[in-house]
């Protein structure tokens, strides 16, 4: 088969489109969505070493750690 006749047959063939399953900007607004979520979550998790210092003291102090 020549390269011509490779290219016509290509060309004949049926292109099947698969439709999304909502318009394209949806799926922008939903992983927008989930990362607003995850920062909110990753967010809740700040100052949670500061919350149980006067234990992180007492445990440097009993193991001989020094405190910064």
């Amino acid at each position: 088969m020549s390269l011509i006749t490779s290219v016509a047959a290509a060309s004949e063939t049926v292109h099947v489109v698969n439709e999304l399953p909502f318009p394209a900007p949806v799926f922008g607004a939903i992983t927008l969505t989930i990362f607003v979520v995850l920062g909110f979550v990753t967010f809740s998790f700040r100052d949670v070493a500061n919350r149980h210092s006067d234990k992180a003291e007492a445990y440097a102090r009993e193991h001989g750690s020094e405190t910064h």
